[in-house]
Order: structure tokens, then sequence, then C-alpha cells
């Protein structure tokens, strides 16, 4: 089975959903530590004038070592509004803004306690309208009995779920690659997930890479999934 873990993070860039769409099972890795100012809590969109504008939900952080899963959102600051003001005045002029603005709009219509809940309505959301290979969903939180730190913890987590391969993001070899024979040695193939954005049409004159998975979907509409798979094409690598 191919496992891919990762943490729930905020309207996520279009990678997020290429990872989900090649692997059969999809964990969100939401018992560790929450960071401020992380892409747990805030992502970015482009502005109508082509200029970058970051959306940060405003969360509480009762301690150092909260949990993603722990985390709680300031109801009070009506931030669910702001952000979709600030989306809609950014594509409500692209392509296919009048297509997906009801279902996305349906997230911020909503009050969320939660962050996690929040993060993981919106990936479930986005997997929907653009029409990605669904994988399983786990979430580690709900996983008994997790056991080890850093590496350790992660091949519990795949032995618990059943992996026999593990798709990691580039990001991790720094800490990964060392420990890879620990995987092997419990028949589990390693591979790098490197991927690399293929430009899309949208709005404005500059190409802005890495943006919100809504700048690729109010741009593109269908065709959105077709910029997704060719950015696919070449991004695994074998640890080997």
């Amino acid at each position: 089975m191919r496992v891919a873990i990762m943490q729930p993070t905020y309207i996520p860039w279009i990678g997020y959903f290429a990872l989900m769409d090649i692997v059969d099972l999809f964990v969100f890795y939401d018992d560790v530590q929450f960071v401020k100012s992380s892409w747990h809590h805030r992502n970015k969109i482009k502005m109508a004038n082509g200029e970058i504008q970051w959306l940060t939900v405003p969360c509480y952080k009762e301690h150092l070592d909260t949990n993603i899963d722990e985390v709680l959102l300031k109801t009070s600051m009506s931030w669910e509004r702001k952000h979709w003001l600030s989306i809609y005045h950014s594509y409500c002029r692209a392509p296919y803004f009048s297509e997906y603005q009801s279902e996305i709009k349906k997230i911020y219509d909503l009050k969320w306690e939660k962050l996690v809940d929040l993060n993981l309505a919106i990936v479930s959301t986005m997997s929907n309208l653009l029409g990605i290979n669904k994988p399983q969903i786990v979430r580690s939180s709900q996983l008994e009995d997790l056991s080890g730190k850093k590496t350790e913890r992660v091949i519990d987590v795949l032995q618990k779920v059943g992996a026999t391969e593990y798709i990691s993001t580039v990001g991790t070899k720094v800490y990964l690659e060392a420990d890879a024979r620990k995987l092997k040695d419990r028949n589990i193939d390693l591979k790098w997930f490197d991927y690399r954005i293929i430009e899309y049409p949208q709005m404005g004159d500059k190409f802005l890479p890495y943006l919100s998975v809504v700048d690729i979907l109010f741009n593109n509409g269908d065709q959105a999934i077709t910029y997704l798979k060719n950015g696919l094409i070449n991004a695994l690598e074998s640890a080997d």
C-alpha cells in the first residue's frame, strides 16, 4: 500500500493535492506541534493587482507544545468573512470563479472552532472540485499507541496503516535519508516526492507559483487536474 504523511495545512497549494492523487492512503499528521505563522494556518493568494496577499487564520496557542489537533480558533474575529471577501475580490473576474464560488464559500459561511476541522474540510472540498484520485484518509491522532520520535514515530504510523511504500517530500531528506535503512528493514520502500509546479494560465501579467489551490481552480476550472498531473511527471525518485 502506497502511503503519504502530511500535516494539515490551510488552503494548500496544488502540490499537496498532487501527492494525495498518487497514494492509496493519506495520513493527516495532526498530533504534532502546531507552529504559528506557518502553513498550518496561513497561505497566499494573488490579488487582482497582481500582488501576493497572505490569509492567516487567527488561532489560540495555549502552550509551546500545543498539537495541531488541539488548536482552537479565535471565533470572535469574523476572520471567515474577511478571508472570503479577500478571495472574492481577488478572483471574482477569474474565468471559473462562478463555477466554484458557491462550494468554497460554504466553508467560510460556517463558524469553525478547531483548526484541524477547518483544514480537513477544505482539503476534502478542494479534492472533490479538482477531481483527484481520492485516497483513504486517516488522522494520526486517531491511531492508538503511537510510539517513538521523528523517524521512529513515522515508521510506527506506517506500520499501523499497513504501508509497503512511503512517499515522502524531498524536504524530509534532511532527517529521513539517514534512517532510510530502518524503513527497508521493515519492508517499506521509500520514494522522494519532488513536485515541480507547471506554469498554468493565471490572471495578471506575471505568473506567480506556489499559491493556494484556489488560484488554479478559479483560473482553470476542470483543466486544473491536467496541470496537476503534468507536474507529476518525473516527480518520484527512489531513495535507493
